[in-house]
């Protein structure tokens, strides 16, 4: 890894990108993500890089490589817990990216920025909530979940807006992020006590069925068993 740090140093340095290309385009998704994770530290320790890292980055992600536009995305994350400004820009074209694995670096990233910075992804899913393509709305809701685990009523007003989509893989997503919000400490009465003013009461219905499922297949991690789940359900809804 020292050795990996060094080269990418050394590009970086001389504001090029031969290792750090390699690195991100690499068959091994170990050296991806070690490539990745030594960007975020670079950045971190050496301020005077941060312009050029943002650089290159801008233009590995014109790549025709997937690989290294995923990696791109993913230092986006490791750089967005420390300073998400500056890789706004970038993010957002990548959620009109049309392949899978870079969209799903995109969720990762908003998830992992989300843990540290929330106001940041909370400022995206504002802006692009409400977006005419799909795709968009569902990695939105999936790019709350993780800040959503110990925080839910801080997303909740954002999922409620969508409650009535179109679109069955958004509300697939929906039902999904529910399930996983609700089975921490204290979690559970914050979400109930949300869909409990929902109007998609189809919607609500297989959310609890769902929340109850997340509470049965966590049940270590779970304030309550699925069976107390269900009752507390039983008394709001």
């Amino acid at each position: 890894m020292e050795k990996m740090k060094n080269n990418m140093l050394l590009d970086l340095k001389n504001k090029n990108s031969i290792k750090i290309e390699k690195y991100f385009s690499d068959k091994d998704t170990y050296i991806r993500q070690k490539a990745y994770l030594i960007i975020g530290k670079i950045y971190k320790e050496h301020s005077h890089l941060k312009k050029v890292i943002i650089e290159i980055l801008n233009e590995l992600f014109t790549s025709c490589n997937e690989k290294i536009r995923q990696t791109v995305v993913y230092a986006c994350g490791e750089i967005g817990k420390i300073d998400p400004p500056e890789i706004m820009d970038l993010l957002e074209r990548a959620l009109n990216e049309d392949n899978k694995s870079v969209r799903n670096a995109v969720v990762g990233s908003l998830k992992r920025i989300g843990e540290k910075n929330p106001n940041f992804i909370f400022k995206i899913a504002k802006k692009y909530l409400h977006h005419p393509d799909p795709r968009i709305r569902k990695q939105i809701i999936h790019g709350l979940e993780l800040h959503g685990r110990t925080h839910p009523e801080e997303i909740l007003p954002f999922l409620k807006e969508l409650q009535n989509d179109k679109d069955k893989n958004v509300i697939k997503m929906m039902i999904h992020v529910l399930g996983q919000i609700s089975y921490k400490k204290e979690c559970l009465e914050k979400v109930v006590d949300n869909l409990s003013k929902w109007n998609n009461k189809n919607l609500v219905k297989k959310a609890i069925e769902e929340i109850i499922k997340v509470h049965d297949r966590y049940q270590k991690f779970s304030e309550k068993n699925a069976e107390e789940a269900r009752m507390y359900i039983g008394k709001i809804l």
